[in-house]
């Protein structure tokens, strides 16, 4: 696709031309007003809280066994009028190691932050190590709550869902990242066939060579995954984002150089790796930044974080790394 839609920011302000230069974001263009025509999404379960709609979908799996718990995505949306295909959608992935440590919760302000500002957001819970997921049933879960994207955006036809960005956090980044090039897999692999396929994503924090990483003593992709590198390569080659590089697919990978948990190694050889392969990626280093504050609304990067979302989903495709 040759252009984006712009972001609706508050008071309906459209903002254009936007540029990360240097690993800053920098906002350049102009600004203009507009009103946008009103449609009403009047659907049961809808509450309105803080100025922004929230409605929570179960998602379907494909074992036939959703735990109604978990297999969940709240969907944010701005407050205000909105017509058909206007609203751009980012969609959340949260980390927690692949474990039932953290939920989708956690990014309950960064969803309300960006819906403020005019983008509608998909917050997706998960089954993980501990609560019945792990291998395959995680991926599988991942796959399923993309591809109920389709279903969502029928019932809320402002989104759009043609060229959309995917955000995941630590082992969510590796998630979104492998979430976006799912139409590279094999039939017989864990989430192929997408009916959804994010064309945009940010990784934040994120293990994204997962052989490396597990072989450096991350004990915790080797639970998620059932095993190690050597015990199981068929399965780190299916979901380990290194290994499933779609160049067409541009990544943003942020890090704090200060992040003891998941090294910014892993982003640095990811984003090396896709672009020796001719495609596009951009490493974000972000100083003082550990592995939990880079998300944290009190950070002094958190604005910073919030406005690349905006950027790369609002960017024309071939921008989105420059």
């Amino acid at each position: 696709m040759s252009s984006r839609r712009p972001v609706v920011g508050p008071g309906h302000v459209l903002m254009r031309g936007a540029a990360l230069v240097g690993g800053a974001l920098t906002l350049v263009g102009c600004m203009t007003t507009t009103a946008i025509p009103q449609v009403d999404p009047t659907y049961a379960g809808t509450v309105r809280l803080d100025e922004v709609t929230v409605q929570r979908f179960e998602y379907p799996t494909r074992d036939s066994d959703a735990d109604p718990e978990q297999n969940w995505a709240d969907l944010y949306l701005p407050s205000g009028a909105q017509e058909v295909d206007t609203i751009p959608l980012a969609v959340l992935i949260h980390g927690g190691a692949w474990q039932n440590q953290l939920g989708a919760d956690i990014f309950d302000p960064l969803a309300r932050e960006l819906a403020s500002r005019g983008m509608a957001v998909y917050n997706v819970e998960y089954r993980r190590a501990g609560s019945g997921g792990g291998w395959p049933v995680t991926f599988r879960d991942i796959a399923d709550a993309l591809d109920h994207v389709v279903e969502v955006d029928r019932r809320f036809p402002q989104i759009t869902t043609d060229d959309e960005v995917v955000v995941g956090h630590s082992a969510g980044a590796q998630l979104a990242v492998w979430g976006g090039t799912r139409h590279l897999l094999e039939d017989d692999e864990v989430g192929s066939e997408p009916a959804f396929r994010p064309t945009r994503v940010i990784s934040i924090a994120g293990p994204l060579d997962m052989v490396y990483a597990a072989n450096h003593g991350d004990d915790r992709i080797v639970t998620a995954i059932g095993g190690t590198p050597s015990e199981f390569p068929w399965r780190y080659a299916s979901v380990d984002p290194i290994q499933n590089i779609d160049t067409g697919t541009p990544v943003v990978a942020i890090h704090g150089n200060r992040d003891a948990t998941v090294s910014a190694e892993n982003s640095r050889r990811y984003v090396d790796e896709v672009t020796r392969r001719g495609g596009r990626a951009k490493l974000v280093l972000l100083e003082g930044e550990d592995h939990v504050s880079i998300v944290l609304g009190k950070s002094r990067s958190y604005p910073r974080v919030l406005e690349i979302i905006r950027y790369v989903a609002a960017a024309e495709l071939q921008e989105t790394t420059a």
